[in-house]
């Protein structure tokens, strides 16, 4: 994603800083995100996944780090290891769109120790494919970004059911599965799919009887991140927060029980995302053209929507 200009939208100032105690609630407190108990993180060899690995052990959980990208997970676990011991911290390449290696994930963290606390959903890839092109990136697409996430989650829930301390799943959607930007259906799809995948998870936790598992759906702002960057050596554009911001964010979201976790950036804040999500809704109830925010019959109607709807909110 490249930089979309200055925004009179955006907020003077990112709230949220690495090193900020930032959360209302007490970390040391907190029944899941706790020293001692364990994360598991998938996609944890770069970005959001490697910025939350840095952060949940900062805190004293043990670390189960999993990805495809062996060089980068090795150079985070002995990192990890170095910070908080070798003992903290598990490091296993994990190809998530083949059961069978989650199954090996799954049953070398539990064999080490005992339970999962932070099941974080958080591996993805970004290839491109359009509604009627690229039916090989479609699969590849499919098979990490959604049946990953159904392998992960079929292969820990059914332990973490039993579990007696609370416990949280954390899958990362996206806003493009929401609003459906033009310019990549495949991806799209596939967090779409994320998103109705973990509301019926939600669902079926709180419905279980003596379950103590809670489900929450990531959904990042503009994160400069390897997926986002679009080159080596790309500096981070002003709009765009980092992973380590978009990471703290998140768990102080997750603290307080959130489903939805709606990231905000420096370009875009939650009222506008509100807008949007809403006009979106509008296109099937009031009969709109599919992604009418993109028609050029509706430009300037959706451009008036936001200015009346933003000047409502302030």
């Amino acid at each position: 994603m490249s930089s979309r200009g200055p925004s009179p939208l955006r907020p003077p100032t990112t709230p949220f800083r690495p090193n900020d105690q930032m959360s209302p609630i007490d970390r040391d407190l907190h029944p899941v995100i706790h020293k001692g108990r364990v994360a598991v993180i998938t996609g944890a060899a770069s970005g959001i996944g490697r910025a939350a690995a840095r952060e949940l052990a900062k805190l004293g959980l043990k670390i189960a780090i999993a990805d495809v990208d062996e060089a980068g997970l090795s150079v985070l676990a002995k990192e990890l290891a170095s910070a908080y011991g070798e003992s903290n911290v598990l490091s296993m390449p994990t190809d998530v769109s083949k059961l069978e290696e989650v199954v090996r994930l799954h049953d070398r963290v539990y064999e080490a120790w005992g339970e999962v606390a932070v099941l974080m959903n958080n591996a993805a890839i970004g290839i491109r494919g359009t509604s009627f092109e690229g039916l090989d990136n479609w699969k590849s697409i499919m098979d990490v970004n959604l049946f990953g996430v159904l392998n992960v989650q079929h292969t820990f829930v059914p332990s973490m059911l039993h579990q007696e301390n609370q416990s949280v799943i954390i899958n990362t959607g996206s806003k493009q599965g929401i609003t459906n930007p033009p310019g990549n259906a495949a991806y799209n799809a596939s967090k779409a799919a994320v998103k109705s995948l973990t509301e019926g998870l939600a669902h079926e936790l709180r419905e279980r009887p003596g379950v103590n598992v809670t489900a929450h759906l990531f959904i990042p702002g503009w994160t400069f991140t390897g997926m986002t960057a679009n080159a080596p050596g790309a500096v981070k554009p002003p709009g765009a927060w980092t992973p380590e911001e978009t990471v703290l964010f998140m768990l102080d979201r997750v603290r307080s029980g959130d489903f939805y976790i709606l990231v905000p950036d420096n370009e875009t804040r939650r009222e506008v995302d509100q807008l949007r999500i809403l006009w979106g809704a509008g296109d099937i109830v009031e009969g709109r053209p599919a992604l009418s925010r993109w028609h050029p019959n509706y430009k300037s109607l959706f451009e008036e929507y936001m200015k009346e709807g933003l000047a409502q909110m302030d």
